[in-house]
């Protein structure tokens, strides 16, 4: 691939409106994108899309700051890097790190597929011209608003941050708002073995899927609750790799996945774990995190694969920001988000002039 340098850019951005889980509430977004240059001076991007705080896996924006810069950058001298799933090869002795690796990697995606002259979703095997997305909805925000709101925009799916204890509550004042949009909620492992039977009774909802109620790599108590409801159970912090996700289809633990390149490690492995489960009868998603239009474009160009068919957390960038980092911006028609297919790479070209504003450090490492 003919690398020359690696940057890194450190970045802090405002959200439109603060964010809230159980985990607690995020006014600002604080990131890591990297920039892969090679001899001809062409530029690839991935996004680090891990939090300040440890409270949705274990990584933070300063872990994996030193990750890539102390550790993965120096390995890429161990070995020649011809396509971007040899990063995986090279990086695979480092245990965990996984939203590290997958943003080293994400740029080496578009890079390639740049190189190649192709769009990152032709490159991989993506099929649709356009794809059904979701939008999360989060505790602070006001939903008596937003949800009419995002019905007249298209958006197909609601996710729903839910209150542990009134989630029935929550979703039926969601039903209420609008009668057309799919709705699921979101337990983000916020329940235990003593909440069971509580969650088993919200089986009459006719919710799309519960999503992760419980802690990461409990395959047990998921199992337990699938065999309890006709609703399917989503797995998402459980699933870290390929062997997570095997596992868990052993198991009969979930009837669906949502596949985050960036929690698995990269695209490499996200698409791993994509045939794994296409070929298990297993649904597959796309999930998406409070991350700019870089990791929001490769996500939609996972998500134009041919069985991606539940709509994927791939919000328009005005959900989330001022003004996004990539030109053109994601928009919506009718619900749906263009797959960029003619454009080489990501399918958007980086604003770089909004980058530099939003760049609180740098680092480049030349190789």
């Amino acid at each position: 691939m003919n690398l020359t340098s690696v940057k890194l850019h450190r970045y802090k951005m405002d959200l439109v409106t603060p964010f809230t889980t159980h985990a607690g509430t995020v006014e600002q977004r604080e990131g890591i994108l990297v920039e892969a240059i090679d001899s001809s001076g062409r530029s690839g991007w991935g996004e680090g899309v891990a939090f300040l705080t440890p409270f949705y896996t274990a990584e933070t924006v300063a872990t994996s700051w030193i990750m890539m810069k102390n550790h993965f950058l120096p390995m890429l001298q161990e070995g020649s890097i011809h396509h971007p799933s040899d990063l995986p090869k090279i990086v695979e002795k480092e245990q965990g790190h996984q939203m590290a690796k997958a943003a080293l990697e994400g740029a080496m995606w578009d890079l390639y597929a740049k190189q190649q002259n192709q769009s990152l979703a032709s490159l991989i095997g993506g099929a649709q011209h356009s794809i059904p997305v979701g939008v999360v909805v989060s505790l602070s925000e006001n939903l008596g608003e937003l949800v009419p709101y995002y019905e007249s925009q298209g958006y197909k799916r609601v996710k729903v941050k839910v209150r542990k204890g009134y989630e029935r509550e929550d979703i039926e004042a969601v039903k209420r708002l609008s009668s057309n949009i799919s709705v699921m909620f979101d337990g983000n492992g916020a329940y235990g073995e003593e909440d069971l039977e509580h969650l088993a009774s919200l089986d009459d909802l006719g919710l799309l899927m519960i999503e992760q109620p419980f802690v990461s790599g409990d395959f047990y108590l998921h199992r337990e609750l699938q065999q309890r409801m006709d609703t399917p159970i989503c797995l998402d912090e459980s699933i870290e790799s390929y062997h997570d996700a095997y596992q868990a289809i052993q198991l009969e633990s979930c009837k669906t996945m949502n596949i985050k390149i960036s929690r698995v490690g990269g695209l490499t492995e996200a698409l791993n774990i994509y045939d794994l489960c296409v070929a298990s009868g297993v649904d597959v998603w796309c999930g998406g995190m409070l991350e700019t239009g870089i990791s929001r474009a490769h996500n939609i160009a996972f998500a134009s694969l041919p069985n991606m068919t539940i709509p994927g957390d791939i919000s328009a960038s005005k959900r989330y920001w001022h003004e996004d980092v990539i030109t053109p911006e994601v928009e919506l028609q009718d619900g749906r988000v263009e797959v960029r297919r003619h454009t080489p790479g990501i399918g958007y070209e980086v604003n770089r002039q909004q980058v530099n504003r939003i760049t609180q450090e740098t680092y480049t490492y030349l190789l």
